[in-house]
């Protein structure tokens, strides 16, 4: 009897210390091109952590690890919602396709939890409407702490009232009052910026009362910092205008990147703990410097701040993790061994691919436009290439029936090996590769050896593609027509919302 006892304990520990969360649901409506993923919205590098299929009649299922209990962007043909889910957790999502994220049901496990989300957040949107934050910087700093407190005391009786409505976990409601705080400390700092120019004071200062009510604010700092995004956008805020100064100084060339400058000022910064100096250092690096158009010189000073600069071990890993996505396997390394079939069910390896160089492309049948935008340019490159290149199409697809119903037609006509990884996008050659939705489809060249012999490209007109193949065949193309961009996540980025390194 104790024997069973103790399995039995051993198998709910197991349990109830799991991190994967169940999803399954329905998008009425939806078509099968479409994906959706999870991504975890308080993280430093954004990668989702799973990408599902959408059947014919709307249903999808998958499963994902889930890093920490908090909120997940939910995306879907490119809308996003925000729900809160828990590790161990069976979630249930369903929406009409063309109403989301306006509009969406969240059962199971998640369903309390998100229905009190939801609910805050209309109250506070109501209230927050009320609130006219051009007359608040303008009152003297005592009425403004006054009214700050107010609308504090405000917004906190409304998130409790819908937690006694729907009953959520407590770490819900604690993640709502510290999204609160946040805001709120993000409100002061608005009136520290501009109240002098508001009030025609010129040199206003704020006072100690005002520095102990952000304190008090602030007394969770480490919670929030790991949880609270918005938390971390007012921690920069504060630091902007002194850091342009220091950048002002320390930056005269104009060439030197965001991230190298600002490890620096966070090196002056003796007072400021660790951990927020990792959590800002890693935003302003990730929303500023780690791109696909980043060169490989900055990003190799990037690796080293990260390396030297970045104390903890999950936000150096999500870094590392993302820096490696963007710009790929490095050059002259073996090619990955993960295994695929072919469609007669032979297995097959990138790495047996030994006669000449090859130009690999990653694939699925539901990225969109690929047979008007990029097949035909295909054709004209395997045309030209065929005699000195040979061509392998890895299909990333859900299932291999899929791979087979779709390959045939889709590459009809076209020469080389056709293969399936095992997985689709949760493939062991997605993980070594760091292939995620928005690099399909992807093309990336590799030696008579096996090993890397480029970067990834995702436009068969880039001129340092046709450069690199000219290089591998000894050929020499003619200039090719451009292929359609697949992805603007591929794009240059917009500026980002960390400290600006130069005027």
């Amino acid at each position: 009897m104790s024997k069973y006892f103790f399995m039995l304990m051993i198998a709910f520990v197991a349990m109830s210390c799991s991190k994967k969360v169940e999803v399954t649901g329905n998008f009425a409506g939806g078509s099968p091109l479409e994906r959706i993923e999870f991504i975890e919205a308080s993280g430093v590098a954004t990668l989702p952590l799973v990408n599902m299929g959408v059947d014919s009649k709307g249903n999808f299922a998958g499963s994902f690890e889930a890093p920490k209990n908090g909120m997940y962007i939910m995306t879907y043909a490119g809308k996003q919602a925000m729900v809160y889910l828990k590790g161990g957790q069976k979630v249930n999502i369903s929406a009409q396709a063309d109403t989301f994220p306006a509009k969406f049901t969240v059962a199971g496990d998640g369903k309390k939890n998100n229905e009190f989300i939801q609910e805050a957040l209309t109250q506070i949107q109501t209230y927050a409407g009320q609130i006219n934050v051009g007359e608040l910087v303008t009152k003297e700093e005592a009425a403004f702490l006054k009214e700050v407190e107010k609308i504090r005391g405000e917004l906190e009786k409304r998130i409790d009232a819908a937690a006694k409505k729907f009953s959520p976990d407590s770490d819900a409601v604690q993640w709502k009052k510290d999204e609160m705080n946040a805001s709120i400390l993000g409100l002061m700092n608005q009136y520290e910026m501009n109240h002098s120019q508001a009030s025609g004071k010129a040199g206003f200062k704020v006072s100690k009362n005002f520095t102990d009510a952000e304190a008090k604010l602030k007394k969770d700092s480490e919670r929030m910092l790991r949880n609270q995004p918005i938390y971390r956008n007012y921690l920069l805020g504060k630091l902007s205008q002194e850091f342009q100064t220091y950048a002002d100084a320390n930056n005269k060339s104009g060439q030197e990147t965001s991230s190298v400058l600002f490890s620096q000022f966070l090196d002056t910064k003796k007072e400021m703990p660790q951990l927020e100096k990792d959590y800002l250092l890693a935003f302003v690096m990730s929303n500023s410097d780690i791109n696909p158009s980043t060169t490989p010189e900055n990003a190799e000073k990037i690796s080293k701040v990260i390396q030297e600069k970045i104390k903890d071990a999950e936000i150096k890993k999500d870094l590392e993790r993302i820096q490696f996505v963007l710009s790929g396997p490095k050059m002259g390394e073996a090619i990955t061994s993960a295994k695929l079939v072919k469609e007669d069910g032979s297995a097959y390896k990138l790495v047996d691919n030994k006669a000449k160089p090859a130009l690999v492309m990653f694939y699925a049948s539901w990225n969109p436009y690929i047979s008007e935008a990029t097949l035909p340019v295909l054709g004209e490159v395997t045309k030209f290439y065929q005699s000195k290149l040979d061509f392998i199409y890895v299909n990333l697809d859900d299932t291999k029936d899929q791979f087979s119903k779709t390959s045939k037609a889709m590459l009809m006509g076209l020469p080389g090996t056709s293969a399936y990884a095992e997985n689709g996008m949760n493939s062991q050659i997605a993980k070594d590769l760091g292939i995620y939705g928005f690099k399909l489809p992807s093309f990336i060249i590799i030696d008579k050896d096996g090993k890397v012999a480029s970067k990834f490209f995702y436009n068969l007109g880039e001129p340092e593609l046709v450069t690199v193949l000219d290089k591998v065949t000894g050929l020499k193309a003619p200039v090719a027509p451009e292929a359609t961009l697949q992805n603007d996540l591929l794009a240059p980025p917009a500026p980002a919302e960390a400290p600006a390194a130069n005027k």
